[in-house]
């Protein structure tokens, strides 16, 4: 008698505050047979703080194409297996799609519960118009970058990216070249967690504030779109 299949759970995890997890989340997070994960040290500080015992294991962009068989033929096999990232929604910006396709691809059910994602309370506390906009994640670093800029700059719409706090004021120095000093915008970084904080002003104005206060933590900045 063949085995019923098992499924694959995208569980958001918080993004700083720990209270920040749906009572859904927690129950899937016991009842799943195991748990993938960016970082098992990262994502066992959650897992001890409700004390669930399921086991981890490591799933990320450096062996997600290697182990993507050995997680299909688990849940060929009839065990349910949750994926949760280092902090927010699985797959935005994060190791995710290449799991799910392959379960698509095999039949295999997919269900993604609903939860803690960066840039929507960014998008929602920056003022700025959030009936239409553009995800753009994270910039590419090098082959790319100015083409990416280019088409920013024509954006109608109002845009989200992702940066760490180490290219903060690089991405700002050439969103001002491209988009213009005044382009409004709106930085907020360490979101949910103790030193919150949200910048809002220009373009040129947000440079100058990181320029003085030392970038730290992750960030998300919301720009206006192209004024007509």
């Amino acid at each position: 008698m063949s085995t019923e299949k098992g499924k694959l759970i995208l569980i958001p995890t918080p993004i700083g505050n720990l209270e920040d997890i749906t009572l859904r989340a927690l129950r899937m997070l016991k009842e799943v047979n195991l748990i993938l994960c960016e970082d098992t040290r990262t994502s066992s500080v959650l897992l001890k703080h409700y004390q669930i015992s399921t086991p981890l294991h490591s799933y990320h962009a450096h062996n997600e194409h290697k182990t993507l068989d050995k997680w299909i033929s688990k849940m060929e096999n009839g065990e349910n297996i949750g994926l949760i990232s280092d902090a927010g929604t699985p797959s935005i910006s994060d190791p995710g799609f290449l799991l799910t396709r392959e379960c698509l691809k095999n039949s295999i059910e997919v269900e993604c519960l609903p939860g803690a994602t960066a840039f929507v309370p960014a998008l929602v506390k920056s003022g700025l118009p959030s009936d239409q906009f553009v995800f753009e994640g994270f910039l590419p670093v090098k082959k790319g970058r100015q083409t990416a800029f280019k088409a920013l700059a024509l954006e109608n719409r109002t845009i989200i990216l992702y940066e760490s706090p180490f290219r903060v004021c690089k991405t700002l120095d050439e969103l001002s070249s491209y988009l213009g000093e005044d382009r409004l915008i709106s930085v907020s970084r360490e979101l949910s967690k103790k030193f919150e904080e949200t910048f809002n002003g220009t373009i040129i104005d947000a440079l100058n504030h990181f320029k003085v206060k030392e970038p730290r933590g992750e960030f998300v900045m919301i720009i206006g779109a192209k004024s007509d």
